[in-house]
């Protein structure tokens, strides 16, 4: 075994405090995914949506990689194969934790996007509308969030990671948002073993070959010293 492909969603980040995006009644942190999270919400009301993804990115000063980004960052460091870490959180909780193979295909809350030309930015502090891109200087800067109804980031790069993989690792996802959640049946198709970390089943555990049930802080680590001791 020499490719892996893990896939991770917002239960692994949910042990450092950082809320799910699913909750009661389909709200997220109290509001409606169709609010602060489509194109059309942006069109809307653009001073709530700026406000809502300002807040989520101040909170990140109040957290912190738990064992599971750093047992991740553990086998990125210490896997001589190949090893993509795509992620659908939008925190920097891996990349903090020390993981460098990997991709944020639902965008980065540190980070703006230009909705004249597509540049991105680095950015850490509030984000107001009418903030000016540094390339175009179009005052169109914008959260650098996949929007609902918007296609996910580098999604050929995931496709062929897939294809050739060996294992694919899905931890803390639903299994219900697409086109994550056909990752599995895709790596299936290319003859990949399928194992599910999660802390419950998700609505798509019938297509892991083993789903394992737990905190990802207790599963992830020992997953990873069984992987690397029998690399």
């Amino acid at each position: 075994m020499r490719h892996i492909v893990i896939l991770t969603g917002a239960g692994i980040s949910a042990e450092s405090g950082i809320a799910t995006f699913r909750g009661p009644g389909g709200l997220w942190e109290g509001h409606r995914v169709e609010d602060v999270c489509t194109p059309a919400a942006l069109a809307r009301d653009p001073a709530l949506v700026h406000r809502f993804y300002d807040l989520r990115r101040a909170a990140l000063a109040a957290v912190a990689p738990n064992a599971a980004h750093n047992a991740l960052a553990r086998l990125d460091r210490a896997w001589r194969g190949e090893l993509l870490i795509v992620t659908q959180n939008v925190d920097d909780l891996h990349e903090r934790a020390g993981a460098r193979r990997l991709l944020h295909m639902h965008g980065e809350l540190r980070s703006a996007l230009c909705a004249s030309c597509g540049a991105q930015q680095a950015w850490s502090e509030a984000l107001p509308p009418g903030s000016v891109c540094a390339d175009c200087h179009a005052p169109e800067l914008r959260p650098d969030i996949v929007f609902f109804g918007e296609m996910p980031y580098q999604m050929e790069r995931i496709d062929d990671a897939l294809s050739q993989a060996d294992l694919f690792v899905s931890i803390g996802t639903s299994g219900a948002v697409y086109p994550a959640a056909g990752f599995v049946r895709l790596a299936r198709q290319h003859g990949a073993a399928t194992l599910e970390l999660n802390l419950e089943r998700s609505e798509g555990s019938a297509w892991f070959d083993e789903t394992r049930l737990g905190p990802a802080g207790t599963l992830v680590p020992a997953w990873v010293d069984e992987i690397l001791e029998t690399a």
